[in-house]
């Protein structure tokens, strides 16, 4: 069973369209480094969240075509919208993020030398929504692309990816910021709130 944007055109369309508006905007942002008064210690975590991430896609994809028995088969059709829709959430949660950390966010783990706690918006509750709003953008990916195992590989990839990074990112903003970021993680869950 093939997936839904490989078999209807309209399907197709929505999809690429869906990963383009996903994939450029984090181009951009990509780009945007460090100024030279932070402190970088990222260690290697942008590479593997990176390498994960396409690994991840190339999996799902291939998955998709190369396991059928492992398709969504029944509500194809609603699955793939509320795929779409959740990868919109993602884009949306994760773009509000970036904006509310402002000149303080970039790729790399680096931690500016005037850096506060940011606890706007989601921060309140979650100490890296930009992370959620990724995981919620790929398990809409997952999901529109409509095979349980791609998704499931997609999301494994990930977990590995983004539990490997955020020990060192909080490290960092631990040893920079002090106190004051030892109790906003006493406050607030990682990904989730009230869950974790």
């Amino acid at each position: 069973m093939r997936p839904l944007p490989f078999v209807n055109t309209t399907y197709a369309v929505i999809s690429w369209i869906t990963f383009i508006l996903w994939i450029v905007p984090e181009f951009i942002v990509s780009k945007r480094r460090a100024p030279k008064l932070s402190s970088k210690s990222d260690r290697g975590s942008l590479v593997v969240v990176m390498l994960l991430l396409w690994i991840g896609i190339a999996s799902d994809f291939a998955l998709s075509f190369q396991l059928p028995q492992a398709a969504i088969r029944s509500q194809r059709v609603p699955i793939f919208f509320v795929g779409i829709g959740l990868m919109f959430a993602g884009m949306a949660l994760r773009s509000y993020s970036i904006s509310l950390l402002g000149r303080y966010f970039t790729f790399e783990v680096a931690v500016h030398a005037d850096q506060p706690v940011i606890e706007a918006g989601p921060y309140r509750y979650i100490r890296h929504p930009s992370y959620s709003g990724a995981l919620i953008t790929i398990t809409g990916l997952g999901l529109a692309l409509g095979n349980w195992a791609g998704l499931i590989a997609l999301l494994g990839c990930m977990a590995v990816a983004y539990g490997y990074r955020i020990p060192i990112e909080e490290s960092a903003l631990v040893a920079a910021l002090g106190e004051p970021y030892e109790k906003y993680i006493r406050r607030t869950h990682r990904l989730i709130p009230y869950i974790f």
